[in-house]
């Protein structure tokens, strides 16, 4: 098998927001290439585009979530949990591709499938922005590739619309395989969109801001996405305030660890939300 090295890093008007992602999550970093330089495949890598047909590729990638789950819960997941598992652990990641720009720049880049590549054991990931697009005031609106459009509104609906181009292949490669009907499947994207960025935006200090962001950018009434971002406030004993929401879907995790639910699973009550949110903000004793 002959196999590609990672590419050298491409600037492109979006490379701000990767470097800022990098600095602030040890977990993901994006490498850039230009428009020339092929897509990283084998080593580990596998594309956006390979998952998205369901072969032998989607095969090798869910081999590790099935491996994972038999190693450190030492029982076999289902396959659809497995396949859950999957594309939870891509969607993630490949949401942020696209709306930590907006965030942080108010830029969005348009990645089809071909364009993106993923290492997960790396945490990395690999694009070619060729478009993008952003607001007139925007020095890079003179930019090749920019697409450039009127208002914040408009610039949401881009958002949207390029998370859709991604992830609705991605969603045909993996869809049959979670036994899971399309709303059930955007619910999981509402969710990986909203979870993503609210993580990061608490690492960067802006919580609330993305919070905000998240509450405009998905209202509950912008198909092809399941609901809102949907958040709301828990009251602690000590009277401070925290937020939570409740998840669109379900990651099946419960099938797992039945004890272990996500602390945003509709199953989490709010009374062990609080006491679980509360026990993570503690500080540890010496």
């Amino acid at each position: 098998m002959t196999v590609t090295a990672v590419p050298p890093v491409t600037a492109s008007p979006v490379a701000a927001s990767y470097a800022r992602l990098a600095e602030a999550y040890a977990g993901l970093a994006v490498v850039e290439r230009s428009a020339h330089e092929p897509s990283p495949r084998g080593a580990g890598w596998v594309g956006a585009d390979e998952l998205a047909a369901g072969g032998a590729e989607l095969d090798a990638f869910l081999a590790w979530d099935e491996a994972q789950i038999l190693r450190d819960y030492g029982q076999q997941g289902r396959p659809d949990v497995v396949a859950s598992f999957g594309l939870h652990r891509y969607a993630w990641p490949a949401c942020l591709l696209i709306t930590l720009p907006w965030f942080l720049q108010r830029r969005v880049p348009r990645l089809p499938v071909s364009q993106v590549a993923f290492h997960r054991t790396r945490g990395r990931m690999a694009v070619h922005v060729a478009q993008f697009a952003c607001l007139p005031d925007d020095p890079a609106a003179a930019l090749p590739g920019a697409r450039v459009v009127p208002d914040e509104e408009a610039l949401r609906a881009e958002v949207r619309a390029a998370v859709a181009q991604h992830l609705e292949p991605v969603l045909a490669g993996f869809g049959p395989r979670m036994r899971r009907g399309r709303r059930a499947l955007w619910g999981m994207v509402t969710d990986e969109v909203v979870e993503s960025l609210w993580y990061l935006g608490g690492l960067l200090g802006e919580e609330r801001r993305a919070m905000a962001e998240l509450e405009a950018l998905l209202p509950g009434s912008t198909a092809p996405y399941t609901g809102a971002a949907g958040f709301r406030t828990l009251s602690l004993p000590d009277g401070r305030a925290l937020p939570t929401r409740d998840r669109a879907s379900c990651c099946f995790f419960y099938t797992i660890r039945p004890q272990d639910t996500c602390v945003t699973c509709p199953r989490t009550c709010d009374t062990d939300r609080v006491a679980r949110l509360t026990a993570a903000a503690e500080p540890i004793a010496s």
